[in-house]
């Protein structure tokens, strides 16, 4: 009985000795540090370290400084590729980490005010309206079981690309009473809807009862380019209908350069705006070939200069984004690009593709003055951090208007088509 009374204590112990172990400083320190450390050829990782450890590595291409003290390590990397470092406690290894790095990438931070259209994949349907017939008032979309939001791709099999290809395929519907085979994509479906135009006792012509439209435009700011595949992302959300509230599916479109006329500041409850036109010369500076929840993407012409930003610039993955000062380009007036003080509020490390990753708030007493906070025409504007673009103003808080959201720059890469993984050359 005795004995198995002193093992229950030893045991009890032991528990309570692993359960406060926990509790020690260097063990949450050990217990917080990565797995894995991902950097760029040049750049380093700082990693706060337990007392009394070390970072020793394996390989020539990875080098380590102590930095202030012991306990805080600078990983910096001399070669891409997959390298391994090991944490020791005491010259005895106690874990290893993966340091993968990635070849350098530069890309030219943008800034500048662009002109957007955008022409969509068939025809949008943002409406019905009633055909007054000689029997009353009737819509034969609606009857048709067409929605708003549905697109229209073909019709009788024929390719549907603009608004003025539908009006021939009505006319000859209605003058031979046969309805008209209607494909159409909804939810990223394709489905077949029998229409049949119905007669206006008014003019006597045939109408099928929707509003529709083939393009769309506004303007926003390039947040960069690639100065070896001029492959470019901008505006940093998606485009949406005005009247359908749904991203719009995109056939081909073109950006141009844009002019801010004037700025209509935003308050609380009240977003502002910039207000700009296309610029005379009409200039296509590129096209647009995918509109995504990242922004709008394509390929640039040829180099467009943003003042004194022409010079490519590093980008920062999202663990590499701190909270603090930062700054933004973009366009108040005119078109010359501008840099204005941010702060990082707060920013997620996201292992995967996603929005809102940042929050940022404007200092900048000028930029406050002018536009109040951030603005309608200011989404895509590039964010830079420490000499590194970390990403792109995004949306505004509504109640906030100095504050709004960022998307990080690698996702608008890689909806770019820019892999940063891969080794590449970089233009000069």
């Amino acid at each position: 009985m005795f004995k198995d009374l002193l093992r229950r204590m030893i045991g009890v112990i032991l528990l309570g000795s692993l359960v406060g172990i926990g509790f020690l400083s260097p063990v949450r320190d050990y217990v917080k540090l990565p797995e894995s450390v991902t950097i760029f050829e040049g750049q380093n990782s700082i990693q706060s370290l337990p007392a009394g450890t070390s970072i020793q590595q394996e390989e020539n291409e990875i080098y380590t400084t102590a930095m202030e003290s012991e306990k805080i390590v600078s990983i910096q990397a001399k070669t891409n590729g997959d390298h391994m470092a090991t944490l020791e406690a005491g010259s005895f290894p106690i874990k290893k980490m993966d340091v993968k790095v990635l070849s350098d990438l530069k890309v030219v931070p943008g800034g500048q005010s662009i002109g957007v259209k955008l022409n969509t994949l068939g025809v949008l349907i943002v409406g019905h309206h009633l055909v007054n017939t000689s029997t009353g008032k009737q819509s034969p979309g609606e009857i048709a079981d067409i929605q708003v939001g549905d697109i229209i791709t073909k019709i009788n099999g024929k390719d549907i690309k603009k608004m003025g290809d539908v009006s021939p395929f009505v006319r000859e519907s209605g003058e031979s009473q046969k309805p008209l085979d209607v494909t159409i994509i909804r939810d990223g479906k394709f489905l077949h809807k029998t229409l049949k135009p119905l007669q206006d006792k008014n003019d006597q012509s045939y109408r099928i009862g929707l509003y529709i439209r083939d393009s769309a435009a506004g303007v926003g700011t390039l947040t960069f380019y690639d100065p070896a595949s001029f492959k470019y992302g901008a505006l940093g959300h998606v485009i949406s209908d005005m009247d359908t509230k749904k991203p719009i599916k995109v056939n081909n479109g073109e950006i141009l350069g844009s002019t801010v006329t004037s700025i209509e500041k935003g308050s609380n409850g009240h977003p502002g705006e910039k207000l700009a036109r296309f610029s005379n010369d009409q200039r296509v500076l590129g096209d647009i070939s995918k509109n995504s929840p990242f922004g709008i993407f394509g390929r640039l012409n040829d180099k467009i200069s943003n003042g004194s930003w022409n010079k490519p610039l590093p980008i920062a993955l999202s663990d590499q984004v701190k909270e603090g000062p930062a700054k933004i380009l973009t366009v108040v007036n005119g078109s010359k690009v501008r840099e204005f003080d941010v702060d990082v509020i707060s920013s997620v490390p996201q292992k995967f593709p996603a929005t809102k990753g940042m929050v940022i708030k404007i200092t900048d007493p000028e930029l406050l003055k002018i536009t109040g906070g951030i603005v309608q025409g200011m989404s895509g504007s590039p964010i830079i951090q420490n000499g590194r673009i970390i990403g792109a103003v995004t949306h505004v808080f509504v109640n906030d208007p100095t504050s709004g959201y960022g998307v990080h720059i690698e996702w608008m890469l890689d909806e770019a088509g820019i892999n940063i993984y891969e080794e590449r050359k970089q233009a000069s």
